[in-house]
């Protein structure tokens, strides 16, 4: 390898993923657009000719209060992906990927090693006060004396147009015990209601507008047989005659709460196991003084005492959810995962469920059309490779999902998959009409079938289970969550998506599409679609460009009619 003899620095855009043990062969970008109340990345990549620290990044522009600086950290990975990938990968093998980013605290700066590409990641939250025009955004790295070691210049300019809200449904499934782990504290403490609160603050910030409600401890990616830490929101207490009395304090609180950083809806965990819907959750209740698991996988769901614990149970929570305002924001699930084979037992759930819950529409991810035709789930979420039959048949205020085995064609968020791959999910979210998104790994922090709590900073493959990326989005700091590079990037694409809604506010939807396939060989699809990110920022940029006009139109037809 060819020594480096001087501080080098380049500037890039926010799809690229530096790694330290690779020739940085990106070109420079240096100039972008963006609408008002987004969030804009880019960053700035860095090498030292040798081992140098600390380095001190700052940064200087007009729209300096709005700028943050974090550092890419590396995170390992023991395996990257699934043995049957496509060809739309960085690299299969195991190693360091980019992927926290760590805040940048005083003194203490970045270091540059030897021969090693490092970067800078840099958000600009604009708000909607910010005055449209061109800003500059330099960012410089000094040595401890105060010598400039080198700097990028970037220029950014903010349209006179508002992204809208976000009308997509987005939900990563909340792993509460996860968080009660990590942190060793106790389940519903002050201390864990802090980091619930901290965690979903964070959530929110980057578009998740639902969160999964465990009224009882969620069966999820829990082994046959085994069970998670008690994050049970509802007091269950049996009395003599088989009767239950419930008690909402908890859920209460988790409602004001979610309310109060900007959840709007609650999905309330499934009420029957994964993968079969053949047992009952954990519930545990005071029963004759001592509180103990009355049901679990030890219990028939299709039995009479959990029929009739349902049927006690969803409508006095019904009843409390439409007191309080809530019959549009709720959504409930039966069992997550079905397949053909257990439909008997996913429709005695299902039509129970229906008896009790009236309007309130249930949701699971599935991949059989069969159960939506048959009527057993008013909202399926089939998975981006399976969605093609769900679309032909029209479901209206359809979903969708991926996880770790989604890894050929489709759009997901691996360590080892371009950043591209991960942002084109919001165009195809518009161009279908996608109601909402869900995911299940926000912070899950075990294992596969949660047989252990690991560390996330040095297991991010659930175990040697999951493709690294698959499990959690978030890592836990001692402040609270670390963000990563897949979350920053997952949200651009929600916001590209509420870009193309507000260009179609204002030339039609046929305009948009036009757009979007301007110069493909073929239609997007959730399967097909370029891979490169320059078109990807090239769509972007246009879009910016057509709202600026349309918008600028439409000021001097208001200003004409006045």
């Amino acid at each position: 390898m060819q020594d480096v003899f001087e501080f080098e620095t380049r500037c890039l855009h926010s799809l690229v993923k530096v790694f330290p043990d690779e020739e940085l062969r990106a070109e420079s970008y240096t100039k972008g657009s963006v609408l008002r109340g987004e969030t804009f990345n880019f960053q700035v990549a860095y090498r030292a000719p040798a081992l140098t620290k600390p380095i001190q990044v700052s940064v200087i522009s007009t729209l300096q209060a709005a700028i943050t600086l974090r550092e890419v950290g590396l995170a390992p990975s023991e395996l990257p992906c699934q043995r049957r990938h496509d060809d739309n990968v960085l690299r299969v093998t195991p190693g360091l990927y980019p992927d926290p980013l760590y805040p940048i605290v005083g003194e203490r700066g970045v270091v540059g090693f030897h021969y090693q590409w490092r970067s800078v990641w840099v958000t600009l939250e604009l708000d909607e006060k910010t005055p449209a025009g061109e800003y500059d955004v330099t960012v410089q790295f000094a040595a401890m004396t105060g010598e400039l070691l080198g700097e990028e210049l970037f220029h950014l300019e903010v349209i006179p147009a508002m992204l809208p809200p976000q009308t997509l449904i987005h939900t990563e499934w909340f792993h509460a015990d996860c968080l009660a782990n990590y942190y060793e504290v106790e389940v519903f403490s002050e201390a864990h209601w802090e980091l619930i609160e901290q965690y979903l603050q964070t959530a929110v910030r980057h578009g998740m507008n639902m969160v999964l409600t465990p009224h009882f401890t969620p069966p999820l990616d829990t082994q046959v047989g085994g069970e998670r830490p008690t994050v049970q929101l509802v007091d269950v207490r049996k009395e003599a005659d088989g009767t239950y009395e419930f008690g909402f304090g908890r859920l209460v609180r988790w409602i004001e709460l979610c309310d109060r950083v900007g959840i709007h809806y609650f999905e309330f965990s499934h009420l029957f196991t994964q993968w079969g819907a053949k047992h009952a959750p954990k519930v545990v209740a005071e029963e004759r003084g001592e509180v103990r698991r009355i049901f679990g996988w030890e219990t028939d769901a299709t039995g009479e005492a959990y029929k009739s614990f349902l049927s006690q149970y969803l409508p006095t929570l019904t009843a409390l959810l439409r007191e309080r305002g809530l019959e549009n924001r709720c959504y409930f699930h039966i069992s997550d995962e079905p397949l053909l084979e257990h439909m008997p037992w996913y429709r005695s759930a299902s039509e129970l469920m229906q008896a009790h819950l009236g309007n309130f529409p249930t949701i699971d991810a599935l991949t059989n059309v069969e159960y939506y035709e048959q009527g057993l789930v008013k909202g399926p979420i089939p998975a981006n490779d399976h969605i093609e039959p769900f679309l032909e048949r029209q479901v209206p205020e359809l979903w969708t999902y991926y996880c770790c085995v989604q890894y050929r064609q489709v759009s997901n968020r691996f360590f080892n998959m371009p950043s591209a791959r991960n942002r084109v999910i919001g165009v195809q979210l518009y161009k279908f009409q996608i109601a909402g998104f869900l995911h299940w790994g926000y912070n899950f922090w075990n294992t596969q079938y949660s047989l252990q709590a690991i560390d996330p900073y040095r297991v991010t493959d659930a175990g040697r289970s999951f493709p690294s990326g698959d499990a959690f989005l978030v890592y836990p700091g001692e402040d609270g969550p670390v963000e990563s590079i897949r979350m920053e990037v997952f949200y651009e694409g929600l916001q590209d998506l509420r870009a193309l809604q507000l260009l179609e506010s204002l030339v039609g939807r046929d305009r948009v599409l036009a757009l979007i396939e301007e110069g493909l060989t073929e239609p997007l699809s959730f399967s097909r679609y370029p891979s490169d990110a320059e078109w990807l920022l090239g769509l972007r940029e246009r879009a910016n460009r057509a709202i600026r006009v349309a918008s600028e139109s439409t000021r001097r037809g208001e200003s004409h009619e006045s």
